[in-house]
């Protein structure tokens, strides 16, 4: 059996790997008032891997951005499922498309076991989309959501 099947989400990536993605968070927000959150668990338990990230998504309360353009990037390690839910105001902007490429995008880093370049690079390309449409604003803008990864069951 693969070691990464055996571990806890919270411990599936390396204190570096944590910091590499919590720094891609910060980096990409830094030039958008668009948040972006990671949510990482073992086990995917719904056949709709959108259903179960939309359902991520409320849990973290990221439809209270004030221009609804939060992204959760959500990957469920064990069942190998992962999935990119955008908000209404930065989904539309983007078309669908963009969405599918950036999942995409993580599955050929993750093909290669490359998990946290695979999250970071997709949260840098979501920083820029979120830049085009909804640009930083240093008189108003405020990290509405923390920037951390969570780690479900």
């Amino acid at each position: 059996m693969l070691n990464f099947l055996k571990k806890k989400p919270e411990s599936f990536f390396s204190t570096e790997e944590k910091q590499t993605i919590v720094h891609a968070i910060q980096q990409a927000e830094t030039n958008t008032n668009g948040e972006i959150r990671v949510y990482i668990e073992n086990r995917c338990k719904h056949t709709n891997t959108v259903f179960r990230a939309e359902k991520i998504f409320r849990k973290l309360n990221m439809y209270n951005t004030e221009n609804r353009n939060g992204v959760l990037v959500y990957m469920a390690v064990k069942d190998k499922k992962l999935a990119v839910y955008g908000d209404k105001g930065i989904y539309e902007k983007a078309g669908i498309e963009f969405w599918e490429e950036s999942v995409q995008q993580m599955i050929q880093h993750f093909n290669k076991n490359n998990f946290s370049k695979g999250i970071a690079e997709v949260v840098l390309k979501i920083g820029d989309a979120l830049k085009q449409h909804f640009p930083y604003n240093k008189d108003t803008d405020i990290n509405e959501l923390p920037d951390d990864i969570v780690f479900g069951k």
